[in-house]
């Protein structure tokens, strides 16, 4: 089998799913499944929406393609704000995008009315993290201009917490978000289908006892993906931790004296740490470096410590003496380490416990006549 790889078991993925989904479908929550962290990988997605996902969101357009071109029929929304160099591709390939910027939407606006349809508008508002997003005071106002803008439909509004700023999401918030979404109906007329609280760092909070309000919608990735709290990376109970494995091969195993020289003549990034020198220690080089994943973001084997890494070497010490050159080891990944690695091109995904692809996209509408490029 080849290495380094990823190692997918799409059985804990739905699990992780449909457990997140039942536990939140009682407090008047439904699941967007995000699929950035994977690229847009189908099989992964598919499992997602298996588990009881309504719809999928991302961030890049090439992801969304790569979706379209698997087949995937269901609703996909654009959760960055569109670059206007793509405005075609995105009313073509995406039901909906969040939004901050007028001229965005105008744009989106006028392609929409060139292909003859009605690309939905979700308004994304600034709550605090600092990130994207409009001013509440502002938002009642760029409402009204999207209603009466042809090509467009006002579907809700979002916000979001824990990305830039770190800060978790507290109740107050989201009885604020609740205000505006009531605020826009009153001001611009139509009924908000989507009020998205935010990502996987809501759940302590949609977990909780407290009243949801018009809170009716989750963005999920990171959760779901990981089974872990975004802000804490404690495991959520109940979901595995271990639904992506990533399995490096060894390259050169020794009992060298660890150095924490490093010659001024190598360019390559390189993190060094001291491991004791003894006769009970192995180095470990694996062939995988910076270049394929945050190796920052890896969990160590049980008796390995990571010494160090520069562009395409991982350095470990470990006590594990039947380590041989071939040897493969497996590490658990956090959510920087995982988008790395799915996107370095020589990193290959294995998928487990698979199954026949279900009906469930196509239960979500009628399948578009797409001419991607």
């Amino acid at each position: 089998m080849s290495c380094p790889r990823i190692e997918v078991d799409l059985r804990k993925l739905r699990h992780n799913t449909r457990t997140v989904v039942e536990r939140l479908k009682g407090r008047g929550i439904r699941v967007t499944a995000v699929t950035k962290a994977v690229c847009g990988h189908p099989a992964i997605a598919q499992a997602m929406l298996d588990g009881g996902a309504e719809g999928l969101a991302e961030a890049r357009l090439s992801n969304v393609k790569r979706l379209r071109l698997a087949g995937m029929t269901c609703p996909i929304t654009l959760i960055r704000t569109p670059m206007l160099s793509q405005v075609d591709d995105i009313v073509q390939v995406c039901e909906a995008s969040y939004n901050t910027e007028m001229s965005v939407i105008a744009a989106l606006a006028g392609a929409a009315h060139r292909l003859n349809t009605v690309h939905g508008i979700i308004l994304m508002v600034e709550m605090g993290d600092l990130r994207e997003g409009i001013m509440p005071q502002d938002l009642g106002y760029i409402g009204q201009q999207v209603v009466d803008m042809p090509g467009v439909a006002l579907k809700g509004i979002g916000a979001n917490f824990a990305c830039l700023s770190g800060i978790a999401p507290k109740a107050a918030k989201m009885q604020a978000l609740t205000a505006l979404a009531n605020d826009v109906e009153g001001r611009c007329g139509p009924f908000l289908e989507t009020v998205s609280g935010g990502n996987s760092a809501n759940l302590p909070w949609a977990f909780g006892s407290r009243a949801t309000g018009r809170i009716n919608d989750l963005r999920l990735g990171e959760a779901i993906l990981l089974g872990v709290d975004p802000v804490t990376q404690e495991q959520i109970g109940g979901l595995f931790r271990d639904t992506f494995t990533l399995v490096a091969e060894a390259v050169e195993t020794d009992t060298k004296t660890v150095s924490p020289l490093v010659s001024t003549a190598d360019h390559a990034p390189a993190i060094i740490r001291l491991v004791p020198a003894t006769s009970e220690t192995t180095r470990i080089i694996l062939a995988l470096g910076n270049q394929d994943v945050d190796v920052e973001g890896l969990s160590m084997p049980t008796g390995s410590t990571l010494v160090g890494a520069t562009s395409d070497h991982l350095v470990i010490g470990t006590t594990d003496q039947k380590l041989r050159v071939g040897s493969e080891m497996r590490f658990r990944m956090n959510y920087s380490a995982l988008m790395r690695a799915m996107a370095a091109s020589d990193i290959q995904t294995n998928l487990h416990n698979d199954r026949p692809r279900s009906q469930a996209n196509d239960a979500h509408g009628p399948k578009k006549h797409l001419a991607l490029v």
